[in-house]
């Protein structure tokens, strides 16, 4: 049985590619000056709390946010939690998209059964790596994680956990979303437990 308790998941801050506007799954821009600000913020309400794993993933955002999080210890590089492919979506915002896709910028919005994004990774092999990329920090003896990533792969991570979606907005750049399992075995929103020893 894994060992893991407490899962940490904060989403990277805004990058040079204007994340906060711009669908960027497999892109790869580096943090802005805003975003290192965002992951500032996100470390300070992070002061005092131990992590024995932090994980990133290969993508720039991913990383450096961890780097930043992450102080001294190592950052562990985890390549199925990527953020989804967008396709032909990638780098436009949702304005660009409406435009030039209308029908299918629909079906988005209104989570139509079957949609895809178009040229894009399927929904259930994105599904299926992010939870490929679990099992192996469950496997890994962590029992108390840092996870640093993009929105679509904490949704995933959530959703299996909890058994329920996060609203639609959630989380944020540099949001923080934190389950612990109690000792139950049943995993809950929040921070639970006392801290096992870890890396700052």
């Amino acid at each position: 049985m894994s060992r893991l308790r407490r899962v940490v998941m904060i989403r990277h801050g805004e990058t040079e590619g204007e994340s906060s506007v711009r669908f960027h799954g497999r892109g790869d821009p580096a943090l802005s000056a805003e975003g290192r600000d965002h992951i500032r913020a996100a470390a300070a309400g992070l002061r005092g709390e131990c992590f024995d794993r932090v994980v990133a993933s290969p993508l720039r955002r991913s990383w450096e946010s961890a780097r930043i999080l992450a102080g001294h210890a190592p950052v562990h590089l985890e390549g199925d939690f990527r953020e989804v492919d967008f396709g032909r979506w990638e780098g436009l915002t949702a304005e660009e998209i409406q435009a030039s896709d209308p029908i299918l910028y629909e079906d988005w919005r209104s989570k139509a059964q079957g949609f895809e994004f178009p040229g894009g990774e399927a929904r259930k092999d994105f599904v299926a790596r992010v939870q490929r990329g679990f099992a192996r920090l469950q496997a890994s003896g962590a029992t108390n994680a840092l996870l640093v990533l993009h929105k679509g792969p904490i949704r995933v991570i959530a959703e299996e956990l909890l058994g329920e979606a996060l609203a639609p907005e959630l989380p944020e750049l540099g949001g923080e979303v934190a389950i612990g399992r109690g000792a139950s075995g049943e995993w809950t929103r929040g921070r639970h437990g006392s801290n096992p020893p870890g890396v700052e």
